[in-house]
């Protein structure tokens, strides 16, 4: 994840951003799933408009997932791709 940071030449307020967008659609995830929701592609959907466009989502995703940053939430976004 951070190496596509560095690449992106995104600064401290960009990726303060980007974890503020993951900490809200994690909440929502965990919410969803406790209500029994099984398709997340509506949060794929806000990740994908909401994200810096200097970021590609799925090397993004994937440098999330092999830090552990955000795993359950990175996992159902993953399914989404």
């Amino acid at each position: 994840f951070y190496r596509e940071v560095m690449m992106a030449g995104l600064d401290e307020g960009d990726v303060r951003a980007f974890f503020q967008l993951c900490e809200g659609l994690n909440n929502k995830c965990q919410k969803q799933k406790a209500e029994g929701f099984v398709y997340f592609t509506p949060l794929f959907k806000e990740f994908e408009r909401r994200i810096d466009h200097r970021l590609t989502i799925e090397r993004v995703i994937e440098g999330c997932l092999n830090q552990g940053i955000y795993p359950s939430l990175m996992t159902q976004l993953r399914k989404c791709l």
